[in-house]
């Protein structure tokens, strides 16, 4: 099964609004995904420090290195993705030198708990072929649309060699060939 991005954005919505219904920082990693297209090893290992200076002020960057790719990544944190975290880390009571996603055991909540959580919410409200890859995935869907279809930038952003693998990763061409199905009716 290929994952899919999140293409309703009333699912996205569902999906944000019952995962904040349980324990937040599942909500936050959900929206962190959508609103970065970091992958998921990435982001649960993030540290508090990482984003916030003293006093809960916010780096002007979030600047990693990727897990997958050893690839350096600078992302500016968009508004609505700040305030979220600022509200977590704030309910949560986390300090500077905690990491955002902490496990009960210790460190951070692993990539197999993240994605059983997830996919089990998705299931409920109705999302289909539905991963942790779907985050990133949606990331670029909605990114590309909304960029006027730069995808230019996005390939650049995934670190992809071509045009076409980045169309195909974030599901445009299976949309196109939706529309191809449903135009012709004979």
């Amino acid at each position: 099964m290929t994952v899919e991005p999140i293409r309703d954005k009333n699912k996205i919505n569902q999906l944000y609004q019952y995962l904040s219904g349980g324990d937040p920082k599942y909500a936050i990693i959900f929206k962190f995904g959508i609103n970065t297209g970091l992958r998921i090893s990435d982001i649960i290992s993030l540290r508090v420090d990482e984003i916030f200076l003293k006093e809960w002020h916010f780096k002007e960057y979030l600047i990693i290195k990727e897990r997958k790719t050893s690839k350096e990544k600078k992302i500016k944190l968009n508004e609505t993705l700040r305030n979220s975290l600022i509200k977590y880390v704030k309910s949560e009571h986390l300090t500077r030198d905690d990491y955002l996603f902490k496990s009960q055991k210790g460190g951070y909540i692993g990539r197999i708990q993240a994605y059983r959580v997830l996919k089990d919410a998705a299931g409920i409200i109705g999302i289909e072929n539905f991963g942790t890859h779907s985050l990133r995935k949606t990331w670029g869907y909605w990114t590309y649309k909304m960029s006027k279809y730069n995808i230019g930038l996005i390939m650049d952003t995934f670190n992809h060699s071509s045009p076409n693998i980045t169309l195909r990763y974030i599901g445009i061409n299976q949309d196109q060939k939706d529309e191809l199905y449903s135009i012709v009716q004979l």
